[in-house]
Formats: structure tokens, C-alpha cells, sequence
């Protein structure tokens, strides 16, 4: 089995598995709540209010990351090669629209994309990364931005996320009103749904975990539109990865706030600005070996919204191995 084919099977079972015990839980307590009306109104309003919260996060999230990384929209026959590069890099992915391109006035090199389906997707590269990528790298980042739109990451990552807050909510909301008897009928076993409630906290908290594990597999999955998209895009991918560690390295130890900053919303970003390596090879693609040959660079990948880069270099190597041996199959 393909490592692309074991990828997606990864990622539909943890989706799956997630989506599953929320809706176990969900209905379970609702059909328990039934014949207290008015406790099950109440829960019932929470669950919506959480979905409004997060439907309109989703709807003004594009506006709160272009203020708080400075994005703006390329001036005329500024970086022309740039725009080309998003052109063909969607024409090659499949999208029937391009996004839109936008420079993020910010020193620490990063890239991400974003927006919904009302105000449209763009992709974004830090002046940081322009400054220390060459062009061939830089349409490989921007061919792993390309790919999470072309997957729908921001929807599902949404949905994902939703399910945690929403088992989160309903726990508290069973803890305050269950601990205060609610139900004048069951007053005397209100503990009931104290218990219920420290229980979701349990869910919910775990359930993070499987979020966090499906959000380095949607990572991989882009990393898998730069190899199939680009010529030798699997090796400018990691070329362009190295480079960008290096800088967060090197900015950790010169200009830890401007990496603060950068971090913030890190989870829309190529690489996690809070993992860096130090300089000292002879050329990057000495840095890309020596970080495939690492167990890894991070012990805190479990609480990461990306994964661990030695792991991902070498994904990036077997996607590379299978593209180049399909390639030889056919001729």
C-alpha cells in the first residue's frame, strides 16, 4: 500500500473515530435529557451557540489574520514570477479559481493559506520568506498553501475542532445546572449529571489530542501536492523547510518577540515557528539530510499542530520514491 493510499485511510479513520463518539455522546445525553424539557432546551441552546461562535470565526477568521500579519495584496507587476507561480501551481492541483496572492509584512519566513467560500481563498508568503527562499522553493511552499485549499483544510479543520468545544460546553453546562438540581423531579440524583459532565471534560480534553494528530496529517497531505505538483517538488520542499528552520532558530535565540507573534496563529503556517535547528552546515542540502537522519527534532510533537520534521522530510522522501517509480512504470 502506497504511503499516500495509508495517509488518507489515517486520515478518514481518525476523522471518523472523532466524529463518531461525539455523536455517540451527543445522542446519548440527548435521549437521557428528553423527558427533562427544559434541561434539554438548555443544552440544546448551548450546542448552538457554540456552532454560531465557531460559523462566525470561520467567517471573519480571513480578516483577523490579514490584520494581525499585515497581509496586502500584491501592487501592480510586484513579484510577477510569484503570481505565475500560484497560476500554475493551481491549474497543475486541479482549482477551477486561483487564489489570490498576498505578501504578510512580517521578517520571520512562513507561509499559509486561508479564507471560506464567501470572501474566497487566498495564499500568503512572509516578506521574511521572500527574502530567504529562491523562487523554485518558494512555488513549492506555495504548492503546499495550494494543496490545503485544494483539500479544504479550513473546513475541516473547522468541523474537527468544533466537535472537542461542543463536548466541552455540554459537560459544563450538566455540571452547573445538573449540580444545582435543575429537574425539581430528580433533584436527588442531580449528581448524575455532575458525573456526566466531568466525564465530557475527560472526552474533550483527549479528543484535542486526535485534532492536533489529524491537523499533522492534513500537513503531510499538502506536503503531497508539492511532490505531485512541482518538478522535484518533494526535494525543493525540503530545501525550502531546512531554510525556514534555520531562521526560526536563528530568530529564537536574536528576536524571540517577533517569533511570538509569528506563532500566534501557527497552526495556518507551513512550518511551527517555535521549531528551529542551528546554523553551521556547509550547504542546505547537508541540513536536509542531517534532518532525516534524526529520530527527531522535537519530543513535543503530540501537543504540535505539525509534525515533527525529521518524520516529515522522510514522508516527503517515500512520497517522492512512489511518484518517480509510477512516473518509470508508465514510460
Amino acid at each position: 500500500m502506497s504511503a499516500l493510499v495509508k495517509l488518507r485511510l489515517s486520515m478518514l479513520g481518525i476523522m471518523a473515530l472523532v466524529i463518531g463518539i461525539a455523536t455517540l455522546l451527543v445522542t446519548a445525553i440527548m435521549y437521557a435529557l428528553m423527558p427533562e424539557t427544559d434541561f434539554a432546551v438548555l443544552i440544546y441552546g448551548s450546542l448552538a451557540f457554540i456552532v454560531l461562535i465557531n460559523v462566525m470565526q470561520w467567517l471573519i477568521g480571513p480578516k483577523i489574520i490579514e490584520a494581525m500579519y499585515r497581509v496586502r495584496p500584491l501592487k501592480p507587476h510586484e513579484y510577477g514570477w510569484l503570481v505565475t507561480s500560484v497560476e500554475r501551481v493551481a491549474k497543475a492541483s486541479g482549482l477551477k479559481k486561483v487564489p489570490n496572492v498576498g505578501i504578510a509584512e512580517v521578517s520571520v519566513p512562513n507561509a499559509f493559506a486561508y479564507g471560506n467560500l464567501v470572501f474566497g481563498y487566498k495564499v500568503a508568503v512572509t516578506r521574511g520568506l521572500l527574502e530567504a527562499l529562491p523562487p523554485e522553493e518558494v512555488e513549492a511552499v506555495i504548492a503546499h498553501e495550494v494543496g490545503h485549499i485544494r483539500h479544504r483544510d479550513v473546513e475541516v479543520m473547522m468541523l474537527i475542532s468544533i466537535l472537542p468545544a461542543l463536548l466541552y460546553w455540554l459537560g459544563r453546562t450538566l455540571i452547573i445546572f445538573g449540580g444545582f438540581g435543575y429537574s425539581d423531579r430528580r433533584r436527588q440524583a442531580s449528581f448524575i449529571p455532575v458525573l456526566a459532565g466531568f466525564g465530557l471534560f475527560a472526552v474533550s480534553f483527549l479528543m484535542n489530542f486526535f485534532v492536533l494528530y489529524i491537523s499533522r496529517l492534513r500537513e503531510h497531505y499538502a506536503d503531497s501536492n508539492a511532490v505531485l505538483t512541482v518538478d522535484n517538488g518533494g526535494r525543493k520542499l525540503q530545501r525550502a523547510l531546512a531554510r525556514i528552520l534555520i531562521a526560526s532558530g536563528q530568530l529564537r535565540n536574536f528576536r524571540p518577540s517577533e517569533l511570538n507573534t509569528a506563532s500566534k496563529l501557527k497552526a495556518f503556517l507551513i512550518s511551527d515557528p517555535e521549531v528551529g535547528i542551528a546554523a553551521g552546515f556547509r550547504d542546505i542540502d547537508s541540513v536536509v539530510e542531517w534532518i532525516k537522519s534524526r529520530p527527531r527534532l522535537s519530543h513535543m510533537e503530540i501537543f504540535s499542530t505539525h509534525p515533527d520534521p525529521a518524520k516529515r522530510f522522510r514522508f516527503i522522501d517515500s512520497l517522492e520514491k512512489e511518484i518517480r517509480s509510477r512516473r518509470g512504470f508508465l514510460t
